[in-house]
């Protein structure tokens, strides 16, 4: 349901929405503590590239509170943060958007003196405490103040859209919407340390999961989660957790599914589609991001502006398929042609950007994708999630494959024989080469992106450095879950929420652009969690219902292509014009001084890649990508 009707022309909105932003912000715990105001506002700046147009602050000796600005609607300086409840009692920081905030104030009889869902959140959390989390629909971080009994309270969104770090010790709690905020401040840099369980983490999956952080004193919010903090009491506790949303049953009947699944997408888009300022899709031509547009589009009484991206080489340009889907829904569409070196280029802000270690390459096009349509839009529109929803990866079917008693009796075997033949099946033998069953899920993701295995890290790493920590890998269920199902389950919970999403809100609002992921409203992820699995992979099609739903407004035939994904040929480019940074990252003075890793096997692991093993090329990647951030933090083990 829409919080304003849309008019023809543009898209304007009788309500407003508070701006995405950057938040920073700290709780001088004792007397002892120090922070002061010019830390303050020295954490915020560090954020003005996630908030532009204007900046604010609050700070009383005990509390330092701190907003920059995106404008997306309410342009007005009354739209402005920190925002004080009525009562004067408490004070509010918030970045994101909350899409029901109309409803949430005509339910619970709010009197506003804005337009803002600033002030509901607020008015919300004075009359219900802090389970008015509960009725809210969106992406946020939320910080609240309370005056008088000197405790904050934060609050992260369902899925984990939005990013909150936070330090903590015994005189402060300091928290911030990127690790650049807290490593900034020397009294907080000089004590960090460089976490070695993250770094085994990173070079087995890509990424560092919650609640770990590259650095041992600063951690990731959970998704979900609810922080309470004062002198004496720090707790966080989960409000919302995917696991538990998994039902007894599952919904079987295929018409009904598509009429849910098509209702709940075209809410989700309507509710995501109110700005005061340009906006526009993303459009690869895939799947999830052709189903986003045509929804906008079957709202929107004008052409919707979407925007694509390709690269000079033709094996990763999609952009003509992407094109297809635009004039068959008559957007307003640009497509741009990035050169292969405007790409490698953008490589060298990567460890600036995400501030620790971070290795998924199609970052690269996600920001490139994001700087273009900046140029014309404020805001877009994201088909994140639909892999990892409704079963799109290969991974999936792996998962049913290892499952099988058969291929369990006959893994070694078939392993040994196929790591004597060429690229492909030595990356089959990688997956059958799984450690114990605990650990299965994050093993095929792990081999799926050709990165080390547990094996291949414990290898690597210099003696001193830490074990592969353990994941939760398995939740209880009150069903019994398909192989397939428990590995999207997996995803759901780290490589989306840890990876992708930190992906896209680095890259986006590097240049100032909100991005909105329509697919991710946290009733669809329900609704998918308790679908049938027959009609997620149906005769071998994958994404079987979501399709179905995207076929009533564009043709089939359009998508008849394999699935290729939003990726540079990292490969190619580490052999040729990328090798420099082989050269540069992991030489043996190097490798010495950072100390994480053995040169020898490094240097034999560099050997077998340019010898002619290329499915390595993600494996060289990840520890360049590690040394650069090293190099570029000037840290060490």
């Amino acid at each position: 349901m829409l919080t304003g009707p849309l008019t023809s022309g543009s898209f304007l909105v009788y309500t407003f929405f508070s701006p995405m932003c950057g938040i920073a912000g700290f709780l001088n715990r004792t007397s002892a503590s120090s922070f002061t105001e010019e830390m303050l506002r020295n954490m915020t700046t560090c954020l003005a590239h996630r908030g532009p147009d204007a900046d604010g602050f609050y700070f009383d000796g005990q509390i330092g509170l701190g907003h920059r600005r995106l404008s997306i609607l309410d342009l007005s300086s009354a739209a402005n943060q920190p925002m004080f409840s009525h009562n004067e009692r408490y004070v509010t920081i918030f970045n994101g958007e909350v899409y029901n905030f109309q409803e949430i104030r005509d339910r619970l009889g709010l009197h506003m003196r804005t337009t803002s869902d600033t002030e509901v959140i607020l008015e919300a959390f004075v009359k219900l405490g802090p389970d008015f989390v509960q009725e809210l629909n969106g992406m946020f971080a939320i910080a609240i103040y309370d005056k008088q009994t000197k405790q904050l309270d934060v609050f992260r969104d369902r899925l984990g859209k939005k990013p909150i770090y936070y330090y903590l010790e015994a005189n402060t709690f300091a928290f911030a919407s990127e690790l650049k905020s807290l490593v900034n401040l020397a009294s907080i840099r000089q004590r960090l340390t460089v976490d070695k369980a993250a770094v085994n983490q990173f070079l087995y999956l890509g990424y560092i999961p919650r609640p770990r952080s590259i650095y041992n004193e600063i951690k990731k919010m959970d998704s979900g989660a609810h922080i309470r903090v004062n002198g004496s009491q720090f707790n966080e506790e989960r409000y919302w957790k995917l696991e538990e949303k998994i039902g007894a049953e599952v919904l079987r009947d295929e018409q009904e599914a598509k009429k849910q699944l098509h209702d709940l997408v075209h809410s989700s888009v309507q509710y995501r589609m109110i700005a005061d300022v340009p906006f526009g899709t993303f459009l690869s031509g895939g799947i999830d991001s052709s189903l986003v547009t045509a929804m906008a589009q079957d709202v929107s009484a004008t052409p919707v502006k979407t925007f694509s991206i390709g690269f000079d080489s033709a094996k990763h340009n999609e952009s003509s398929y992407a094109a297809a889907v635009a004039k068959h829904l008559g957007t307003d569409h640009l497509s741009f042609t990035v050169t292969e070196r405007e790409a490698r280029d953008s490589m060298a802000e990567l460890a600036t950007i995400y501030d620790e270690p971070y290795a998924d390459s199609s970052a690269v096009p996600t920001l490139m994708v994001s700087k273009l349509a900046r140029q014309h839009v404020t805001m877009a529109l994201s088909g994140d999630g639909g892999d990892e929803l409704f079963h799109g990866y290969g991974m999936y079917t792996w998962a049913n494959r290892l499952a099988k008693g058969s291929v369990n009796l006959l893994r070694h075997p078939a392993r040994l024989v196929m790591q004597q033949m060429n690229n492909r099946y030595k990356r089959v033998a990688d997956l059958l080469n799984y450690p114990a069953q605990e650990r299965l899920r994050s093993h095929i993701f792990s081999q799926e992106q050709y990165l080390f295995s547990e094996k291949e890290v414990e290898k690597l790493l210099r003696p001193g450095m830490s074990d592969l920590p353990a994941l939760p890998e398995q939740w209880p269920s009150p069903r019994t879950l398909t192989p397939a199902e428990q590995q999207a389950i997996f995803d759901m919970q780290y490589y989306l929420q840890d990876d992708l999403l930190v992906k896209v809100d680095r890259a986006s609002m590097r240049y100032s652009l909100e991005t909105r992921g329509p697919l991710l409203d946290y009733r669809i992820a329900e609704f998918a969690l308790n679908l049938d699995p027959a009609l997620k992979v149906k005769n071998g099609v994958s994404k079987y219902l979501l399709k179905q739903v995207l076929y009533d407004y564009v043709p089939a035939h359009i998508f008849d292509r394999p699935k290729w994904g939003f990726s540079i040929p990292l490969g190619t480019w580490l052999k040729k014009d990328l090798h420099y940074l082989i050269e540069e990252y992991l030489n043996p003075t190097v490798l010495e001084r950072v100390g994480f890793v053995r040169p020898e096997i490094v240097r034999e692991l560099v050997q077998r890649f340019e010898g002619g093993e290329d499915h390595l090329y993600n494996r060289v990647w990840l520890l360049i990508v590690l040394h650069q951030w090293a190099a570029t933090h000037q840290l060490t083990a």
